[in-house]
């Protein structure tokens, strides 16, 4: 019998791997399945579950799954997905295609990255388990910044203080549904560039960075900075090699995030 997947997540450009305890059943017999899984393949775009592999073999979730761009990069990493957590740092993914769906969001990527500073950041091809966020969902990281998230949020607990993760890593997917969704609304894209930073360019996508919170706060509001919890980050975060991206005057363009840090 195979041996159960690590606690990572495992990535390509259109398709996740998923250890299937980790993931919530839509119906009842997408429960069935998961509770005999290992690994479940999961759409980027959409967050659909594909296939899951079982003792036997792979069972389809979805009709014509088939069909998915990029299923056969998926199907070829089932067989050397790793049984632990590496012990060296994770390859990056391509970002060719990157330009083209910026293109048809109207940022022009040069210029975008000329204006701002910021860097393309490619994802990573697997991620660690880190816990689970605010809302009880998975919480993937760069390994070392989900051990670095382990001892600061256990260090802050030690002095009375309360950390929660709000969110970790985010697919370049993730990030164009943002932008999706806010178009939809009305917005313009460049109201939108000073909230988010332009897919392929947000430092989630590294897995290095998450938003913070503590409870009783709302998610990513600047009241966050008059809490104990910012003070006690301003304070230690930097002893566990975190640093606050996105400070008040920062060169990007941003908006002052005191939510947001990354592990260095």
């Amino acid at each position: 019998m195979r041996r159960p997947p690590a606690a990572l997540l495992v990535n390509t450009p259109d398709i996740e791997l998923w250890p299937a305890t980790l993931l919530h059943a839509r119906a009842n017999r997408d429960a069935r399945v998961l509770a005999r899984a290992s690994w479940v393949l999961r759409r980027k775009r959409d967050g659909r579950y594909l296939a899951a592999l079982l003792p036997e073999g792979l069972m389809p979730l979805l009709p014509d799954w088939r069909r998915t761009a990029g299923l056969d990069a998926a199907l070829d990493l089932l067989d050397t997905s790793p049984s632990s957590i590496p012990s060296t740092p994770p390859d990056t993914l391509p970002v060719a295609r990157l330009q083209a769906r910026l293109d048809g969001l109207g940022i022009e990527a040069h210029a975008y990255a000329t204006r701002t500073g910021l860097s393309l950041v490619p994802e990573p091809a697997w991620l660690a388990f880190a816990g689970v966020d605010r809302y009880r969902r998975p919480l993937w990281l760069e390994a070392k910044a989900a051990r670095a998230w382990a001892r600061m949020r256990e260090a802050a607990w030690g002095d009375g203080i309360v950390l929660e993760a709000i969110s970790g890593y985010r697919s370049h997917d993730y990030q164009l549904g943002i932008f999706e969704r806010k178009r939809a609304r009305g917005l313009d894209v460049d109201a939108i560039l000073e909230v988010n930073a332009a897919p392929g360019y947000s430092e989630h996508h590294s897995g290095s960075a998450l938003d913070i919170g503590t409870p009783g706060e709302p998610s990513a509001e600047p009241s966050f900075e008059a809490t104990p919890a910012f003070a006690w980050l301003t304070r230690h975060a930097a002893e566990h090699g975190f640093a606050m991206s996105y400070p008040q005057g920062n060169p990007h363009g941003i908006v002052y995030e005191p939510w947001h840090w990354r592990h260095r």
